[in-house]
């Protein structure tokens, strides 16, 4: 991408991630390069079907800020254990001296913010009570909870707001992350996404007929559905970084076709890779892998097949890592955009965990195991309902 005069050198100073597999970066490359899979039958959430979900573990263990207690909620503990890990806390404070409060944004991708505690209060009171004047909206179900907790906690007093677009949410934070810097609005923004295990997503999931009763295998011939996860991933995106890790393109659309369904072609999801390859400045021969948005679902890993194959290649390694932290929805883009920022740093195309036989539709490259690479440009896409496509070219 071309910076904007006075936005120099945009790029990705520090990063973390909570999810099934652990907290931060020594965990989750670990199981990158292990295959591990953090998908569990057992879990706290009262459903009346079975599944496999990607459940955080210990969060109730967390000292949660007593000055902050309205905020207490599942994800905004999630948000908590992400600060905590990697000294992800400390490198966000550090920003905020270096550049001045007013001069540090939050931009927080979401599906659901903090609306398990709405569901917790619900079930909690008798018919047709009152809600208990406890309960506090803005705290929690609201989807600016997570943005304004992080505010209030790291006291970063430049623009805060929320994306909610399914799927796509932190990814699409992201790009405004980078814009918010190139409109000269902001010098360094908290990006990331947050999403936890919830009723409303996974009853919402099933009624759709999407959960598969085993831990998902995305790409497989014999996968049917997803299994859903948890997750917390915060970057901090910055101008004038020394890091040489960067966003280096971005591409979006909407095809909009259906409210769950992509158009089989992938057509859209095809031209938002194409817009991130050309912002990129790349062609599609020099794209390393993709890390594939594969949720398991039988029509969507084959349509995204079809976009990458008329993007990228169909020979590009790739892979999905669903199989291994769940589709944690509206932290999807940004949990698997900092598994890719892992990838990049390692030198490491991760495995494709669940794959056993390689669906004839999908890529023919997927990568069921890790293996080590050089990797110098990856592509991660995220795709959500409605046809918002999102991809972004990662870079070292």
């Amino acid at each position: 991408m071309t910076n904007l005069p006075g936005a120099n050198n945009i790029g990705i100073s520090h990063s973390t991630l909570v999810s099934c597999l652990g907290r931060g970066h020594a965990a989750h490359v670990t199981a990158l390069r292990n295959g591990t899979s953090g998908l569990r039958a057992e879990h706290h959430l009262d459903l009346p079907f079975s599944c496999f979900l990607g459940e955080v573990d210990d969060l109730a263990d967390l000292r949660f800020p007593v000055e902050l207690s309205a905020y207490d909620n599942r994800a905004n503990r999630l948000a908590l254990a992400a600060l905590g890990s990697d000294g992800f806390d400390q490198a966000a404070l550090a920003t905020r001296e270096k550049w001045g409060a007013l001069r540090c944004g939050i931009v927080i991708g979401t599906s659901t913010a903090g609306v398990e505690m709405l569901e917790r209060v619900y079930r909690a009171r008798d018919d047709d009570a009152p809600m208990p004047k406890s309960y506090s909206m803005r705290h929690h179900d609201s989807q600016q909870a997570v943005a304004a907790f992080l505010q209030d906690y790291l006291d970063f007093q430049g623009p805060s707001y929320s994306i909610s677009t399914a799927c796509s949410s932190s990814a699409k934070a992201l790009v405004d992350a980078y814009q918010l810097i190139e409109a000269g609005l902001c010098d360094a923004v908290l990006v990331g996404g947050v999403d936890s295990l919830c009723l409303t997503s996974l009853n919402g999931f099933e009624s759709l007929e999407l959960i598969s009763r085993s831990p998902c295998k995305p790409c497989d011939s014999n996968r049917d559905g997803l299994s859903i996860g948890e997750a917390a991933a915060f970057l901090i995106v910055e101008r004038d970084s020394k890091n040489g890790i960067r966003m280096s393109g971005f591409g979006e659309s909407s095809d909009g076709t259906n409210m769950s369904t992509p158009p089989e072609d992938g057509a859209g999801a095809a031209t938002a890779i194409r817009q991130a390859l050309q912002r990129a400045g790349l062609t599609a021969g020099d794209i390393d892998y993709v890390n594939l948005h594969g949720t398991a679902t039988v029509v969507n890993d084959a349509a995204e097949a079809q976009a990458v194959s008329s993007a990228i290649g169909a020979q590009v390694p790739a892979s999905s890592l669903k199989g291994a932290i769940g589709h944690t929805l509206g932290a999807a883009g940004a949990a698997e955009a900092v598994l890719c920022l892992y990838a990049l740093e390692h030198g490491i195309i991760p495995g494709n965990p669940g794959l056993e036989k390689l669906d004839p539709k999908a890529l023919p490259n997927v990568a069921a195991q890790c293996r080590n690479a050089p990797l110098k440009h990856v592509v991660s896409n995220s795709f959500g309902f409605g046809g918002s496509n999102c991809a972004l070219v990662l870079s070292r």
